[in-house]
């Protein structure tokens, strides 16, 4: 079943839904709107960044100006 599909059947079931059936479905893509905006980080990975950007602002690590960077990617690309 392709996703239009899913589209028009979800559809029939809204336009012929009752109170309970819409809440429901309500309920559910609040849910599905909710989740979507929750980070994707989990606390580990905020570490990790936090220290390699301590270690960036000490001059601990290797770092390229953007023309560095759109040079790697153009020779990449060749």
């Amino acid at each position: 079943m392709t996703s239009g599909d899913l589209r028009n059947k979800v559809r029939e079931y809204v336009d012929t839904a009752d109170v309970r059936l819409l809440k429901m479905l309500e309920a559910i893509a609040e849910t599905y709107e909710n989740e979507a905006n929750e980070p994707i980080l989990d606390e580990g990975d905020y570490q990790i960044l936090d220290s390699r950007r301590e270690a960036h602002l000490k001059g601990e690590s290797k770092s390229l100006s953007w023309e560095e960077v759109k040079r790697k990617i153009k020779s990449a690309n060749s």
